[in-house]
């Protein structure tokens, strides 16, 4: 589970808005908080990605770092996690990620990014964590003047000796507007089927629905810097429960060469 939060967390580059038609490029493109955004990094930016989110006694907080590698064609990363549950402060396994831009946006076509990323087990047991799998998933992004539209579809996959494998498949979507330069509205919605484990041995499939409003906004600054922050309120629905969070989010993005 643990490690389906951060791949839904993870997505977040930062890379030069794309020319579609006539429309004004976007200052702010990349920076989603759940929905993954299909565009690799920009030559020879790099970017360092904070999260943090929090539900009733849950909180978990991941860094994620990207780099070209070393166009935009190719793109590597890896993904940290540090999860609370119940007073109880652990890591959660690390994702190493490649993303691979098949196609940028152009007139009639969105753009394409599938990502592949490996779970390495360096999580605690106690939060669920220190499982190995493999977690794949499929963006597509489009604009249309001020509104920008991205789906998503992919799964997590999760191998083990002694017990059953866990499948988990997910779907997503958002709709985000430019209310000025560098300031956008988000509406963000997440459906994922987790497998879980029952004490049987045996697994079920739990569905949870995640609608997600926010914000974010940044600055441009010197030498091909930016910092964008943002904030949302997810709302995740499953069978018998409500939960409603708070989501942060920080990414700052600089050159690594003069």
């Amino acid at each position: 589970m643990t490690s389906l939060l951060i791949g839904i967390f993870l997505g977040v580059s930062q890379a030069a808005a794309p020319q579609t038609g006539s429309s004004r490029p976007w200052a702010i493109t990349d920076n989603s908080f759940l929905v993954e955004e299909a565009f690799n990094q920009d030559p020879k930016i790099y970017q360092n990605i904070f999260g943090w989110s929090r539900t009733r006694d849950l909180w978990q907080m991941t860094f994620t770092q990207e780099w070209p590698v070393p166009a935009i064609r190719h793109q590597l990363s890896y993904t940290l996690a540090l999860t609370g549950v119940d007073n109880v402060d652990r890591f959660g396994d690390m994702l190493v990620n490649y993303r691979l831009q098949v196609l940028e946006e152009g007139p009639g076509r969105p753009a394409f990014a599938p990502r592949v990323s490996m779970i390495l087990p360096t999580g605690s047991r106690d939060i669920g964590a220190h499982q190995t799998g493999v977690q794949v998933n499929l963006p597509f992004s489009k604009q249309d003047k001020d509104f920008y539209f991205h789906w998503n579809a992919g799964f997590t996959y999760v191998a083990r000796k002694e017990r059953v494998d866990l499948f988990s498949p997910s779907v997503a979507g958002s709709i985000i507007y430019r209310f000025a330069d560098m300031v956008n509205g988000m509406l963000e919605s997440v459906m994922t089927y987790t497998d879980t484990d029952l004490p049987n041995g045996q697994k079920t499939r739990i569905r949870s629905v995640t609608l997600s409003p926010g914000v974010r906004g940044g600055w441009n600054l010197k030498g091909e810097k930016q910092i964008v922050i943002g904030a949302a309120v997810p709302i995740t629905w499953t069978t018998d429960t409500t939960i409603t969070g708070v989501f942060g989010y920080f990414s700052y993005e600089l050159p690594f060469t003069k």
